[in-house]
């Protein structure tokens, strides 16, 4: 198996622009989340526990925004047996370029469909499963809702919405405190002080968080009873809402 290339886009100084999912960043895309998100590699894990307790026989799971399909693999992994039909979306065809490639050959008996495409042009039906992973940020923040409304609708009774997203904090000393933390454990993983700057500066007119509240009162309005956090590591969460 060939070895994760290290992420080293932002180690020179540069004229920094507006992140991109591209080739560049496609290429070194599991270093960098690793080393990025923290606990990215616990969350992915224990999706498939998720799958296992959720995923409904002869149903779809979705993975919006699926990058190179960690996600995917995690919950197909764990749900052999239900006979799901597997769709991925991303609209980066360099994610999407990759992944065909290395889903095929690990899920090689799976119906797995990849798609790219724009996740809010997207149509969403029999789900048990829909994961957004750290997706919904990079949504022009008044569209996020009917996104969700999309996915309420496309879910069975008893479907659940995974939503892993970075969050800000009403609290401004939670607030520093959580981006400090967050700031050490990049630096723990060996980004310099020039890395972790220049790639703040090209995300921040990117990924535009919310806050926890903001987040469970948007999946009310979408139609979620409830959403119960489920995970954190540091000032990265995920929620469960399921469809009653």
């Amino acid at each position: 198996m060939t070895a994760a290339k290290s992420d080293r886009l932002f180690a020179r100084p540069q004229q920094v622009v507006d992140f991109a999912f591209d080739d560049a960043v496609a290429d070194v895309f599991p270093d960098m989340i690793r080393r990025s998100v923290p606990g990215y590699d616990a969350l992915i894990a224990y999706l498939g526990v998720l799958a296992q307790q959720y995923a409904q026989p002869h149903s779809h799971v979705y993975d919006l925004g699926s990058s190179l399909g960690a996600a995917t693999l995690a919950m197909h992994r764990q749900t052999r047996t239900h006979q799901l039909k597997h769709i991925c979306i991303d609209n980066s065809e360099a994610m999407v370029k990759r992944s065909q490639s290395s889903l095929k050959r690990h899920m090689p008996d799976a119906d797995l469909q990849i798609i790219c495409a724009d996740i809010e042009t997207a149509e969403f039906y029999d789900a048990s499963i829909v994961v957004i992973n750290f997706t919904l940020q990079f949504l022009a923040p008044d569209t996020r809702l009917a996104l969700l409304k999309k996915v309420y609708d496309g879910l069975l009774p008893g479907g659940v919405l995974v939503l892993s997203e970075k969050i800000n904090f009403d609290d401004p000393l939670e607030s520093q405190l959580q981006t400090d933390l967050h700031h050490t454990f990049k630096s723990a993983n060996g980004y310099s002080e020039l890395e972790i700057s220049q790639k703040r500066s090209a995300i921040e007119n990117v990924l535009i968080p919310d806050t926890l509240a903001v987040h469970r009162a948007r999946l009310k309005e979408a139609g979620f009873n409830n959403a119960y956090q489920w995970f954190q590591s540091f000032n990265f969460v995920s929620l469960l809402a399921q469809k009653s």
